[in-house]
């Protein structure tokens, strides 16, 4: 087989690596940075790390520490002695508001070749700091990685039967697993109130800071893709935020602004400004077809049947 060469793109370089086989998956970010602009002068959750680079390596992360990033390129990431390094770097995920979706599944891999160490509390983490990217496929990956027993507990046969303290891990990722599909379907209403539905939820999101603060990041994102006008009563069900909480987020964080003149009763209107994603552009398609393209078919039309 020929020697392939991929092109790895990562901030403020370019490299060149080889690669005898198939391509490896390569996250494609947005780029947030024309879509969201929060106010630099708010020091507050909303200023993480929005604007993103293009093309950015899936196993790239700003913030992993030097001896994460030792163990992910040598041996040590299959050492199962590496298994306590990974839920400590979860762990500080989640306090450090910061994301490595590379180590993540390095620990689920880990989980996946040692079923005795596998712990309920990061595996759920890890799930949940999952959520907060969307809609990047990275919990469609991390379930992956789970055993079937835990995905499907009522279809696990009597040859793998679910270890003990399994049940309680189903549970939470079945929950989280729905908080997935409402934000993979748009369903950003029904998402928050499945979320305030049940005591587990709470519990589920409890370890991870700012979680509320960031999924409202998220959705502000993809509104800000989709759309260039929202009721202020739909946008206020999608980021569950009323009042003068909803009008800090919308005018300070996002930079959007709020049209009470249209609208009716229903509060008006909130006006989103025009990016790349959002805007309507026309499209032209010309067909550069030759005649002589069609001589075979104009000859066959004339010819005299056998």
């Amino acid at each position: 087989m020929r020697n392939l060469v991929i092109e790895a793109y990562r901030p403020k370089f370019r490299k060149q690596i080889p690669h005898n086989g198939p391509f490896p998956f390569v996250r494609k970010p947005e780029n947030h940075e024309a879509i969201f602009k929060p106010n630099k002068r708010k020091t507050s959750i909303y200023t993480l790390h929005l604007s993103i680079a293009m093309g950015i390596a899936f196993d790239h992360a700003t913030s992993r520490p030097e001896h994460i990033d030792i163990i992910l390129n040598g041996l040590d990431r299959y050492n199962p002695e590496t298994t306590t390094v990974f839920q400590d770097y979860v762990t500080q995920q989640c306090e450090d508001r910061t994301y490595d979706c590379y180590a993540n599944l390095a620990l689920l891999k880990l989980y996946q070749f040692n079923p005795h160490l596998t712990r309920d509390e990061p595996t759920t983490n890890i799930l949940v700091k999952a959520l907060t990217v969307f809609p990047s496929p990275d919990f469609s990956l991390c379930l992956h990685l789970l055993p079937p027993h835990i995905l499907s507990p009522a279809l696990s046969t009597s040859s793998s039967l679910p270890a003990a303290g399994d049940a309680p891990l189903s549970e939470a990722v079945q929950k989280l697993t729905t908080l997935n599909t409402l934000l993979s379907q748009a369903n950003y209403k029904g998402f928050w109130t499945t979320l305030d539905s049940d005591d587990l939820y709470a519990d589920l999101i409890a370890d991870v800071s700012g979680f509320e603060e960031l999924m409202r990041v998220r959705i502000a994102v993809t509104v800000g893709q989709s759309c260039r006008e929202v009721e202020r009563k739909v946008l206020e069900g999608w980021l569950s935020l009323t009042g003068s909480d909803f009008e800090r987020f919308v005018l300070d964080i996002c930079s959007w602004s709020i049209d009470n003149t249209v609208g009716g009763g229903k509060g008006g209107v909130v006006v989103v400004p025009v990016n790349k994603e959002n805007e309507a552009k026309g499209t032209v398609v010309r067909e550069n077809v030759q005649f002589d393209q069609f001589a075979r078919i104009i000859k066959r039309a004339y010819e005299q049947p056998a």
